[in-house]
């Protein structure tokens, strides 16, 4: 198992930093964007985000996600279920092409490579630097306060006529990076968010079978290590 964890290190490295990315950028995913055949004045965007997410407390979808390691030049494509719930907590249930499931929590996170028998775990206060973030899990964030929001240029529609924003966190943190946002302008939900780490490696998430506020419990995102399974404890 030290071989392998040797071998990979550079990879979990990338998946583990891409951690914070994923969790505050999936947990905007209910937007109570309004229909329309052009676009709302961005204000209007953004008012009818923030009253949506302040009221979002759990979260549940299928996703679909594409991700270029900057390393190895590869990109990998993987699905499963994701659920999330207010504060800080989320659980990434990964079927395709292999089994494997993050899980954070307020105090850890973990990665269980069950093939592998391997898990990686790391405290949640690594992962949750940033103030922005913890403002987002804690369902305190202001977007107008904590981004800077605009269309995306020069497309600020899809082909779908789906609502397509960019997001800079004001947060003076090198770690934060812009990011982009399809929102449905029939179902009001980001379908599809794109954002790249400091290593340069890109990801995708694309959603689908989206509900929210369903009751989920926070026995889902505790997780006890199996017999037998080498642990290694991230920095």
């Amino acid at each position: 198992m030290k071989l392998f964890y040797k071998k990979n290190k550079g990879v979990i490295f990338a998946i583990m930093n891409s951690w914070a990315f994923i969790v505050s950028f999936t947990i905007l995913a209910p937007l109570a964007a309004l229909a329309a055949e052009k676009p709302l004045p961005i204000e209007e965007v953004v008012a009818h985000l923030q009253k949506t997410y302040e009221k979002t407390k759990d979260f549940k979808a299928s996703f679909l996600q594409e991700t270029f390691v900057q390393s190895i030049k590869k990109t990998d494509i993987e699905e499963g279920t994701v659920f999330l719930k207010n504060p800080k907590n989320m659980l990434w249930s990964y079927s395709k092409p292999k089994a494997k499931k993050l899980i954070v929590n307020n105090s850890k996170a973990w990665l269980y490579l069950p093939r592998e028998k391997v898990v990686y775990t790391q405290e949640a206060d690594a992962i949750f630097k940033s103030k922005t973030l913890i403002k987002f899990l804690s369902g305190l964030g202001k977007l107008k306060n904590d981004f800077s929001i605009k269309y995306a240029e020069p497309q600020m529609l899809d082909t779908q006529g789906n609502y397509q924003l960019v997001l800079t966190p004001l947060e003076n943190n090198p770690s934060l990076n812009p990011f982009s946002i399809t929102v449905d302008k029939n179902i009001h939900l980001i379908v599809r968010v794109n954002f790249e780490d400091t290593m340069g490696n890109s990801t995708t998430l694309k959603f689908s079978n989206i509900s929210v506020n369903t009751g989920l419990t926070d026995k889902m995102f505790q997780f006890h290590p199996p017999e037998g399974i080498s642990i290694f404890k991230m920095p």
